[in-house]
């Protein structure tokens, strides 16, 4: 038997070739992997559960928070309720304005007039707006509008009180009475630096 050794080491070289030829191909063409680098794991299987354990501990104190964000939710509103209403500051202050009078009125005492009005800034939520009104009355009706306007739903405060003495034989004395209400801060003009305003 006789074996043609030229034949065959040329079709193993030409099959070796092409081999070659494919392997440089895939390698470095198309196909071939940019990011072909190994990386070490940044975190072991006992820090990850650590990690995780933390995070179900964090998830299982949402709902409680949420309660504790409803609760507070809850009573700002309440205690807002007792704002003056208004989209102006003009608004409010009128509002406080036939509240003292309504107030005094059930009192039996007669407003004359509004002397001044005032507003302040109380912080960055809330804001103060004032009138000062002017009466005459038995000293007795006094107490009972101060009280009565204590009682009131909406927040009040009585800043100031002069009391002057008459002379008529009723005893009446002559009142200054100052009272503000709080408003949201929104109502009060931004102060501009450098002005009184």
């Amino acid at each position: 038997m006789s074996v043609q050794v030229g034949n065959l080491d040329r079709r193993h070289g030409i099959a070796l070739l092409a081999a070659l030829v494919a392997f440089v191909v895939l390698k470095s063409g198309p196909f071939a992997s940019q990011n072909t680098q190994v990386v070490a794991p940044t975190e072991t299987i006992a820090g990850a559960e650590q990690r995780l354990e933390k995070l179900r501990q964090a998830a299982a104190t949402v709902p409680a928070r949420e309660a504790i964000l409803k609760q507070a939710q809850a009573e700002l509103a309440t205690r807002e309720s007792g704002l003056l209403k208004g989209d102006t500051k003009a608004q409010a202050q009128a509002q406080l304005i036939e509240l003292v009078q309504s107030v005094a009125q059930a009192n039996g005492i007669g407003i004359h007039g509004v002397e001044r009005m005032t507003e302040a800034v109380v912080n960055g939520d809330y804001g103060e707006v004032g009138v000062e009104v002017v009466f005459n009355c038995g000293i007795e009706q006094l107490v009972n509008l101060l009280a009565a306007l204590a009682d009131q739903p909406q927040i009040l405060a009585t800043n100031e009180v002069r009391i002057a003495g008459g002379t008529d034989k009723k005893k009446l004395v002559q009142v200054r009475l100052d009272v503000s209400g709080i408003v949201p801060r929104k109502l009060l003009p931004e102060k501009k630096p450098g002005t009184n305003l």
